[in-house]
């Protein structure tokens, strides 16, 4: 655990601009709301939240519901594990089974609790593979298939929602953005042990009007849903760009 200016934080790299981290994830102990992982998508708590999120938002589409849900979660999980591995070189304990998730009152996610404060690799590398595995392994391939079985949405959409955070933090989270190991996340066809890599052309990196923009292989759906902004240059529809 770490600790700055007198405060227990769950990384070190959860500092400066990285902050808002300590929000998203924290030790599980200290998620006094949190549910296990486990029970809260095998108990109908998911399918509850997801309904409610419907009826605050005013979304109909319940595709569009599950993948902004699964936007929030995302976030959450992937922005801080990536931030704390790059900069620290700490793994955090990201295993589903081992996880709990709290809510906001409108049914989205708001943070995920942790075991204990994971691991510290000095490897001295970024291989973005050997970064992500066991998020991919361990976590992410399970909250894809209970997005498919519960909110109606393609693995290859949930997978799509989930690079688009980790591109961010890769290129994002250090002095040195690793611009090339995020270019190769997407780049590979299969994983190192001879795997289909779902993130394969998840994102693809194009020059507009003299600057390089990212842009989604998937609509998020978010423009089925009243009220929630355009992702402006990342959608992957044209028609919804300048909304």
């Amino acid at each position: 655990m770490a600790e700055v200016g007198g405060a227990k934080l769950l990384s070190a790299a959860f500092a400066g601009p990285h902050a808002w981290c300590n929000e998203k994830m924290m030790l599980a102990d200290e998620l006094s709301d949190g549910i296990p992982l486990a029970t809260f998508f095998a108990s109908g708590a998911f399918e509850r939240a997801l309904s409610t999120y419907a009826e605050t938002s005013n979304g109909s589409d319940r595709r569009a519901v599950a993948s902004m849900w699964s936007l929030y979660y995302f976030s959450c999980l992937t922005i801080p594990y990536v931030v704390a591995r790059v900069l620290e070189h700490q793994a955090l304990p990201v295993a589903f089974d081992e996880m709990t998730v709290a809510l906001s009152a409108d049914g989205l996610p708001r943070a995920l609790g942790v075991a204990t404060s994971g691991d510290w690799r000095e490897d001295g590398e970024h291989e973005v593979f050997s970064v992500l595995a066991p998020l991919m392994e361990e976590h992410l391939a399970r909250v894809v298939g209970h997005l498919k079985a519960v909110g109606g949405i393609s693995p290859r959409l949930a997978w799509n929602n989930a690079a688009v955070y980790i591109d961010y933090a890769l290129r994002t989270s250090g002095a040195e953005p690793l611009s090339d190991q995020a270019d190769a996340m997407v780049a590979c066809r299969l994983l190192p042990n001879g795997a289909p890599n779902p993130f394969f052309d998840c994102l693809r990196h194009e020059e507009e009007d003299g600057d390089r923009v990212c842009r989604r292989k998937i609509c998020c759906l978010r423009y089925l849903l009243p009220g929630i902004p355009s992702c402006g240059s990342l959608c992957a529809l044209p028609s919804q760009r300048n909304q």
